[in-house]
């Protein structure tokens, strides 16, 4: 089955020139105009070589200079005001393709993350999405230009002479059929350049993440020879792109230079014939030369779109990946959110295979401290993603305050739960941006203070630049521990009325440890808090353990009660002195408070 010239991909990318309309209307007018005056000029030729070469006419050849000098000025004017009005349009159509596919990527789930690398998205939202605008905008303003002057030339042609307009066009239908069928087989090797250009860039962002373990393994050589393999293959694919594109373009132009010869050899011959005036000839050839250009930029267009195509189809691949989570139509109204959560029945599954969780029960009251353990797998972390949702569970529910979180509006869920991760994420900015991130609005001493409760007040007066001190790419000018806590006072400035502490003290010491428990003892309080670790002296803090095996809450009660029965052994397996002591530094830090303490907390 035939494909249609423009395809849902290519109606698409058509679409994000519509808020402009009006400035491309304007560029479209100016193009016009330009075409006009550019199609005047050859005709000037019949005048300058009849009237006053000929006709020995000074002042027709003054005439001639003064129009042609004009007609030139008035079109470069025009070139120069069209090209730039259509820069300022299409980089705003370039940014709305780029913040459509970044939106859309925002909303995917952790699912598509997990199988596709990030240089590949990067490439398709980087290159990809600048390759459409260029070829899209292009094609939509340089089809109409040529298209209209071909139409203008074309008819001066046939009214000079239709027979030598005849000649010239002998060749014309071969040049098109080569291009037709040389555009079909570009698509694929584009496509092969495109995706050996993209494992590129997912290798040098997955080797220079991992930068010090290449160093420390030695494999700093290694790398580079498979760095070498993959460039080698981008320039095989881009050898092979550029003979076939060189086909596609040089063989169609070659056909109509000669076409040129054509005009020669029988227009020359009329000429001597005496059946031709010299103007007029001169003027054709000038209409002719002026031809090529415009069949040519049409034939280069039409071979752009194969690449186009390709670009189009990889950004799309992405804009049709579906998003599991979404807004619903109809929000419902969380009002004063107290906290109380529920899991009910949750299925989830991960696309590598098996169910993360499988029938997961879980019900936390109102400002209660639940720690989740488990041997890694056992989906603690899942918990936390469904809770803020961040995915969806294949089956059951997810409840807050007995309404289904899908029923909920995301911006309104995510400003009332806040997860501090094992390895949290920090920008490449200032302490202060990072702090404030969830919550831009606080001012300096909100900020100071989240810091100060966090364990990181000691270490920021210590820094010259304070809370101003930036943290580096990744947050590389930190710790493991002060950039967890970073994200610990970043938490406790958004005050929401339920923390996900997802392994958040995992690289603190002891002593920071307790007084970070401390911290969140007094700003936590009234707080519905999960806590997913492995540190037995932390989870001997919570109100209530539940062990998790295979997805499914195996066991639960107080830490106490557990850790008599013997459940706790296959989480953490035998403690040694060093855990004994922690626990008993961080003993008395108390994430819970007492139930008539908890408070419900408006969104």
């Amino acid at each position: 089955m035939r494909r249609p010239f423009l395809d849902r991909h290519f109606r698409w990318g058509l679409a994000y020139l519509r808020p402009y309309g009006g400035r491309i209307a304007i560029v479209l007018a100016l193009n016009l105009a330009a075409t006009g005056v550019a199609l005047y000029v050859p005709f000037l030729t019949r005048t300058l070589v009849d009237d006053a070469f000929l006709g020995r006419d000074a002042s027709a050849l003054a005439s001639v200079v003064a129009l042609f000098a004009g007609a030139t000025l008035a079109s470069y004017a025009l070139n120069v005001a069209s090209g730039l009005l259509y820069t300022h349009a299409s980089a705003h159509v370039l940014f709305d393709m780029r913040l459509a596919v970044y939106r859309h990527l925002q909303r995917l789930s952790p699912r598509f993350f997990a199988r596709t690398p990030l240089g590949d998205i990067v490439s398709r939202l980087n290159n990809d999405v600048g390759e459409v605008q260029r070829i899209l905008a292009e094609a939509a303003l340089g089809w109409i230009g040529n298209l209209v002057f071909l139409a203008g030339a074309a008819a001066m042609v046939v009214w000079l002479d239709w027979r030598l307009a005849v000649a010239a066009c002998v060749l014309l239908p071969a040049a098109v059929a080569a291009l037709i069928r040389y555009r079909r087989r570009l698509e694929g090797r584009v496509r092969a350049m495109r995706e050996r250009s993209a494992e590129i860039g997912a290798f040098l962002i997955e080797t220079l993440q991992g930068a010090r373990l290449v160093a420390a393994s030695n494999a700093t050589e290694r790398e580079a020879r498979r760095f070498r393999g993959r460039n080698d293959a981008f320039i095989a694919a881009l050898m092979a792109m550029q003979r076939l594109r060189y086909l596609a373009g040089g063989l169609p132009g070659l056909l109509l230079a000669a076409s040129t010869a054509v005009v020669f050899l029988y227009g020359g011959g009329r000429v001597i014939d005496g059946t031709l005036t010299l103007g007029t000839f001169t003027a054709f050839v000038a209409y002719q030369m002026r031809l090529i250009g415009p069949v040519q930029g049409l034939m280069g267009l039409y071979a752009g779109l194969a690449t186009a195509g390709v670009s189009l189809r990889r950004v799309h691949e992405l804009l049709d990946e579906p998003a599991e989570v979404a807004d619903p139509a109809r929000p419902a109204n969380l009002g004063a959110v107290r906290g109380e959560i529920a899991f009910e029945a949750v299925s989830f599954g991960h696309e590598r295979g098996g169910a993360v969780l499988d029938g997961f029960d879980l019900k936390v009251a109102p400002g209660e401290v639940v720690a989740l353990v488990g041997r890694s797998g056992s989906g603690k972390s899942t918990v936390a993603d469904l809770l803020v949702r961040l995915a969806d569970p294949d089956a059951g529910r997810v409840l807050l305050d007995g309404i289904d979180l899908r029923s909920v509006r995301l911006t309104d869920l995510r400003g009332r739960v806040a997860i501090v991760e094992q390895s949290p994420f920090v920008f490449n900015a200032s302490i202060l941006e990072n702090v404030r991130y969830a919550r831009p609005e606080a001012n300096e001493r909100q900020v100071a203070e989240a810091v100060e409760r966090a364990g990181l007040g000691d270490f920021v007066a210590g820094l010259p630049a304070g809370l101003e001190t930036p943290v580096g790419e990744g947050g590389q000018a930190l710790s493991a521990g002060e950039r967890q806590r970073v994200a610990i006072a970043r938490a406790l400035l958004a005050d929401p009325a339920v923390l996900v502490l997802d392994e958040a003290t995992s690289a603190l010491d002891p002593a920071t440890e307790a007084h970070v428990m401390r911290a969140y003892a007094e700003a936590m309080r009234g707080c519905t808090t999960l806590v997913i670790s492995h540190r037995r002296a932390l989870v001997r803090q919570a109100d209530r353990v539940a062990a998790l095996e295979a997805g499914r809450v195996v066991a639960e009660g107080a830490p106490k009660d557990l850790e008599r029965s013997g459940a706790f052994l296959s989480v953490f397996g035998d403690d040694d002195a060093a855990e004994r002591n922690a626990g008993a530094r961080t003993a008395g830090a108390g994430l819970s408070g007492r139930p008539s303490e908890r408070r419900a907390r408006p969104t």
